[in-house]
């Protein structure tokens, strides 16, 4: 899966997008899901939903400026740890430890990252919250980080790694971890317009990025054997929300998700109402997992013979 930045459903999806080979070309191979929202605003919160199936809480809507521990006050249903902060404790599961729990693999690729498993200390300030020239990864964008689970364990060394590996990993069916979470740094992902290197930044950067990167993705052998490629956005502009009455909300407003695989027919639209939540349940369903948090809400929508509408 690839996340994106910032950008309206009509923006991305509409006529006069800036992004061709995204709303065109790959348009034209995957099924629209013209009806997916993120669940909050601002990112950092819509990360974290898709991994863990937790709420916002106050810094994370901030965007978590101090790398700061989760005081937790409570716990409320569906598996919810109330009270604020950004790193969760390790009583917090994760899709991350439920894969590894279950034999299967996993990898976060983040673009400019360079050391593997790359965050603050404990209570120090972020400061990877802006690009540098040569250094645009932007820790908030990466949400393995914020789990202790994952931090204390080897395998935040092992798999939350810089975005050079994916090629090498693509190779073959068997180095392709069966989940792989994709963060272009802060211009290749359409935030920074324009960027700090003098690219154009916004949809036009994020489109270029895309048409060096998918194509590989889509000639590996995994992804031809039994694959599901998404690609969405973590939230709209501004503070647009979507529709009341789905589960974990729909406060980041209306982005929309291409999602691209042999079992899907291109061209075709679905317009079931999802969220990051949905797409956790949707991996989760895929692998066999049980819900987490959002995710297992009564009603939550996971992708079904509407997105998986072709036999390859």
């Amino acid at each position: 899966m690839i996340n994106l930045e910032n950008k309206g459903y009509d923006k991305v999806w509409g006529g006069g997008s800036a992004a061709p080979f995204l709303s065109k070309t790959l348009r034209a191979q995957g099924v629209l899901l013209s009806r997916y929202y993120g669940t909050a605003h601002n990112s950092h919160p819509d990360y974290l939903a898709q991994i863990s199936g937790q709420a916002s809480n106050e810094m994370t809507r901030k965007d978590c400026p101090t790398y700061a521990a989760f005081k937790q006050t409570g716990t409320s249903a569906p598996g919810q740890v109330q009270g604020t902060g950004c790193v969760y404790p390790s009583s917090v599961p994760t899709l991350a430890g439920q894969l590894s729990a279950a034999g299967r693999t996993w990898k976060g690729y983040m673009e400019d990252m360079g050391t593997p498993c790359r965050h603050p200390e404990l209570g120090a300030r972020d400061d990877h919250q802006s690009a540098q020239v040569g250094d645009q990864y932007a820790t908030r964008h990466n949400p393995f980080v914020y789990f202790e689970s994952i931090t204390s364990s080897p395998d935040c060394q092992q798999n939350v790694v810089d975005f050079t590996h994916l090629a090498e990993d693509l190779k073959s069916a068997d180095t392709t971890p069966n989940l792989s979470y994709i963060s272009p740094n802060l211009c290749n992902d359409g935030h920074d317009n324009p960027c700090v290197d003098g690219s154009p930044g916004g949809l036009e950067s994020a489109d270029s990025w895309l048409q060096q990167q998918v194509p590989a993705i889509l000639d590996s052998p995994a992804f031809k054997q039994d694959g599901v490629l998404v690609i969405t956005f973590d939230e709209s502009e501004g503070n647009t929300s979507g529709p009341a009455g789905v589960p974990g909300g729909t406060a980041g407003g209306r982005v929309g998700a291409l999602v691209l695989s042999p079992f899907t027919k291109g061209g075709t639209t679905s317009d079931r109402t999802y969220n990051h939540f949905s797409l956790l349940a949707s991996i989760e369903d895929i692998f066999s997992l049980p819900r987490l948090g959002y995710a297992g809400a009564p009603g939550q929508n996971s992708f079904g013979p509407d997105v998986f509408n072709s036999k390859p």
